[in-house]
């Protein structure tokens, strides 16, 4: 069922999607959302870094890279600044400045049953090494859910091009309905009621860069080495949409 939806999705990239540049003024617009605020970290790394400062690392990194192509000169970050905006303002944000595609840069925790615990510099610190790597997620609720799932496609395809392996650490919770694992070879989940996801209008996935309740995938991620890898498999994602749409 995968494989047939897969290659409905990449026909359709390439033979029915097709439109002029100058339906996005003659620039193909990122929105990248830095996912949480100074105030609203999110998960804590097994070394007690806040995921935000993760994420407004990989947000920055991407922007610089795509602002290098002219294509992409108009794209922005949403929430620079990390105060607390709210998901649905951040999509409104999108949305008002005619983004062509909404990427929300997180990084993943686990289930609190998964948790053990260590002690690194006197403090007592959760951590989990049982699971590692990247996940994607897109919305059906989403203004453009075919091509949000055919860009979470191309995106997982890069992924793994550059040698990373998604985690499954989400399917035992993803088991149909508004929450589904649809491709467990890419790493693609379906979860219908991320307000980021469902309320832009265009097409737009949420992507976790890592685990960084796992020790040795934290450091990863804190590599500058890693994090430029990461940042490559985005742009070349990113890149290759755009070419199949605009050209």
């Amino acid at each position: 069922m995968v494989f047939f939806l897969m290659m409905y999705c990449l026909s359709l990239l390439f033979f029915g999607t097709t439109m002029s540049t100058e339906c996005w003024g003659g620039d193909f617009k990122i929105a990248i959302d830095i996912g949480h605020t100074e105030n609203i970290p999110g998960a804590i790394s097994a070394r007690g870094v806040p995921e935000h400062l993760f994420n407004k690392n990989i947000g920055t990194l991407l922007h610089k890279k795509l602002l290098q192509d002219k294509r992409f000169k108009g794209s922005f970050i949403i929430n620079e600044t990390g105060e607390d905006l709210s998901l649905l303002a951040r999509a409104g944000i999108a949305n008002l400045q005619g983004a062509a595609l909404f990427v929300s840069i997180h990084h993943d925790s686990v289930e609190p049953k998964d948790l053990s615990y260590w002690l690194y510099q006197g403090n007592s610190m959760a951590h989990c090494d049982k699971f590692t790597g990247y996940s994607i997620f897109y919305s059906e609720e989403n203004g453009s859910p075919l091509n949000s799932l055919i860009f979470a496609f191309v995106l997982g395809s890069e992924m793994l091009h550059n040698g990373f392996c998604p985690t499954l650490h989400h399917a035992e919770k993803f088991t149909g309905g508004d929450k589904d694992l649809i491709d467990r070879t890419r790493g693609v989940y379906k979860y219908n009621k991320l307000v980021v996801l469902k309320s832009t209008n265009m097409p737009a996935v949420l992507f976790e860069c890592g685990i960084i309740k796992n020790r040795y995938e934290e450091l990863q991620l804190s590599n500058p080495k890693y994090q430029h890898k990461i940042i490559n498999a985005l742009f070349n994602a990113i890149n290759y949409y755009a070419n199949q749409l605009i050209n």
